[in-house]
């Protein structure tokens, strides 16, 4: 029920992940609004089609404070859908909705992994390298300590060695110069902690430039300079895109290329395309969370669905569960609390 195009998108996102990846969904929400959706698709009946519906008569809007909702909205479809993940009878959620109130409400149902004291959100960004750059957090915490940042660099560790499949990911971390005694603050001191992990490949600072070269697999940030970054990487792809297709159809000569390049330029805009991508999972919490962009398309909402699938086929959050528990071993202020 969340997000900017809901349900229709959720719908035929839904349906399509259902039919290419064989995965069973449960949409969760307002019978009343998402059957006729349903029905306008060919579906008839539960199961039909690999979908069921689970009701949930509340809804948590866009706009709404997140802890206001949390409390008050206790069967809002955020919260029954979690409660699913949790008692076991989903293996994973998605959602295109307040991202807010599903970070709180993941962290209400499902809690936090042992050592882990703030999940962070994930994002792939494309880069020049030709495979992307794993960015965390990109808005689950504007303000963060350096352990965060530490428990931040080991959690994209592990999902980037599980999901991703790179044997050694280098991880860097976002400041405004290479040198070590360049940031602020939270930098310095949260560069000093991640040379101390063993466990994880940290090659030292690195810049906003480096963002899009895929100079390291990892870059470490805080929730509010990631999700700035984030945002403006949406904006520059899109403006790309924009620029490409105009300066193509300027001319008879320049249409008459774009014709031969066709499928160079698909390739390029499936790059650029959030899209393509789906969601950002939110690593730390007791389930696999998916939490897409508001204006999801279907395309973006069944990626989000194929994402959840791989994060539970490859088993992220046992492993991440693992790193973190090896590291507070290793180095014990690595978590805020104290540690026996």
């Amino acid at each position: 029920m969340g997000g900017d195009h809901a349900p229709q998108a959720e719908i035929d996102g839904a349906l399509a992940a259902a039919r290419d990846l064989g995965v069973r969904i449960a949409l969760v929400g307002q019978p009343d609004k998402l059957e006729p959706e349903l029905r306008r698709c060919g579906w008839h009946h539960q199961g039909d089609r690999g979908i069921e519906i689970v009701e949930a008569p509340e809804v948590v809007r866009m706009d709404e404070p997140a802890a206001i909702a949390v409390r008050r909205k206790k069967r809002s479809s955020l919260r029954v859908a979690i409660k699913l993940v949790a008692e076991g009878h989903a293996d994973g959620f998605v959602t295109a909705g307040n991202t807010g109130a599903a970070m709180a409400t993941a962290m209400m149902v499902l809690g936090t992994l042992p050592g882990v004291d703030r999940p962070a959100l994930a994002a792939l960004i494309p880069t020049r390298a030709g495979r992307p750059t794993l960015l965390l957090d990109v808005g689950a915490n504007s303000d963060c300590k350096p352990t965060h940042l530490a428990q931040f660099a080991i959690m994209g560790d592990a999902y980037a060695r599980a999901v991703l499949g790179i044997e050694r990911p280098t991880v860097g971390l976002m400041s405004i110069g290479e040198e070590e005694v360049k940031g602020n603050e939270l930098t310095k001191e949260a560069f000093a902690l991640l040379r101390e992990l063993e466990q994880i490949n940290f090659v030292g600072n690195v810049e906003g430039r480096d963002v899009f070269t895929g100079a390291v697999d990892i870059i470490i940030t805080d929730g509010f300079t990631g999700n700035v970054m984030l945002k403006l990487s949406e904006g520059l792809s899109e403006m790309m895109i924009a620029l490409i297709r105009r300066e193509l159809s300027a001319s008879v000569i320049t249409r008459t290329g774009a014709m031969l390049a066709r499928p160079a330029f698909r390739r390029i805009k499936r790059q650029l395309d959030y899209a393509e991508i789906g969601g950002a999972p939110l690593l730390g919490v007791r389930g696999v969370v998916m939490i897409a962009h508001g204006s999801s398309s279907a395309r973006a909402i069944r990626n989000a669905i194929r994402n959840a699938r791989d994060f539970v086929l490859n088993a992220a959050n046992e492993k991440i569960e693992r790193n973190i528990a090896t590291a507070l071993l290793d180095r014990k202020e690595v978590s805020g609390a104290a540690v026996e």
